[in-house]
């Protein structure tokens, strides 16, 4: 029999947009956007103007600056006198959101706490692990004022691809502007917006005492969450938390750099990898907390790779699904939220659709060289 004829038709398949641009950035979840429309954020366009126009971001390629270098950070939080008369005096209403962490105060001001009161500032917020004041002012002061009283918690942090005011790039800034619709395009790829991170853990000397101040949000969505990474460590077996003693990580920032620049934006530093023990103990409170992140992670020092991401799974998912030991912090005009980086992580949630502003602005002062301190049974 002579063999049947078979044709082949090539057909020519358009891929969709958001597979075209490769995905180059690992674990990495970017979310920032890198630009926004000026003219509808200056209300030139009909819809609602930035209320802080001050604040709005800028990303000038010009900012370049060298690698960090090592300084000597002091702990203020060690010195503080822990019945608070300063930052907790009579008549401050003060809520725990949770038992272990998460805390809402009013009735005081932080721009006008002295030396004093901010160290006990520094220690209530590693107790607390995550502290909303509300009804501040800080959002109306002048920039230089707000870095001036941040500055006091530690060498100010320049991220290195985030927008930024203005002559501040010691500001990061945490805009998506009115109108915008990206969500749209982001949850193409993605199911969840949740990215568990601890801030830029990928330098040698990470943040401690951190500060994220509203300036525009959306009528509802776009709360923060927050887990207590201490708690965390000491919800692990003794046997377990033995085994993590003496392990370190690298955490990554070359991917959130290649983000940015595959997005449009800049680098103002090159990227760096550095190396940080999985448990980190905190200066002032002497509190064991779990330091790797699936933001910034990328494996564990001396153990092969599958050996490397069986483990850092069960630490993120450990950290992720601890609804028992996390905290959701909702945002009202004036709110100033206060964290420690070395015992926190934290995720924005993109879960509004309504495309209205939501603007924020962090001052992240440097603190220790994260190490560790032995096992205790």
């Amino acid at each position: 029999m002579a063999p049947s004829a078979t044709s082949t038709v090539t057909e020519t398949v358009t891929l969709p947009q958001n597979l075209k641009v490769p995905r180059l950035f690992g674990a990495y979840k970017e979310l920032a956007p890198t630009k926004y429309d000026k003219e509808a954020e200056e209300g030139k366009t009909g819809l609602r103007p930035a209320k802080y126009r001050n604040y709005l971001p800028t990303w000038n390629p010009e900012q370049k600056y060298p690698p960090l270098e090592p300084f000597e950070h002091y702990e203020h939080g060690k010195d503080a006198d822990t019945s608070y008369p300063e930052l907790l005096p009579e008549g401050v209403a003060i809520n725990h959101l949770t038992p272990t962490i998460g805390t809402e105060i009013r009735g005081v001001q932080l721009s006008s706490l002295s030396n004093a009161g901010k160290d006990q500032l520094a220690r209530f917020v590693a107790e607390r692990k995550v502290v909303a004041f509300r009804d501040q002012d800080f959002a109306d002061l002048p920039i230089a004022k707000a870095l001036e009283f941040g500055g006091y918690f530690g060498r100010h942090h320049i991220h290195p691809t985030s927008g930024s005011p203005e002559g501040h790039p010691e500001i990061h800034l945490v805009h998506r502007g009115e109108g915008d619709k990206e969500h749209e395009t982001f949850f193409e790829n993605r199911t969840s917006s949740v990215a568990w991170h601890s801030d830029v853990s990928y330098e040698q000397q990470p943040p401690g005492t951190t500060f994220l101040y509203i300036l525009d949000k959306p009528e509802t969505g776009g709360d923060t969450l927050f887990v207590n990474a201490v708690e965390a460590y000491n919800r692990l077996s003794p046997l377990f938390q033995e085994r993590l003693h003496g392990l370190k990580a690298t955490h990554s920032g070359i991917e959130q750099a290649n983000a940015a620049t595959a997005r449009g934006g800049i680098r103002r530093r090159e990227p760096v990898v550095n190396v940080h023990p999985i448990v980190r103990t905190h200066p002032a409170t002497g509190e064991k907390a779990l330091y790797v992140n699936p933001q910034f992670t990328r494996d564990i020092v001396g153990l092969k790779k599958e050996e490397s991401d069986a483990i850092l799974k069960f630490l993120y998912d450990h950290l992720a699904y601890g609804a028992d030991f996390q905290a959701r912090v909702k945002w009202e005009e004036g709110t100033v939220v206060v964290w420690d980086n070395r015992v926190t992580q934290h995720s924005a949630l993109l879960d509004w659709k309504s495309g209205q502003r939501r603007h924020l602005a962090r001052i992240t002062p440097q603190a220790e060289q994260p190490y560790e301190t032995p096992y205790e049974s």
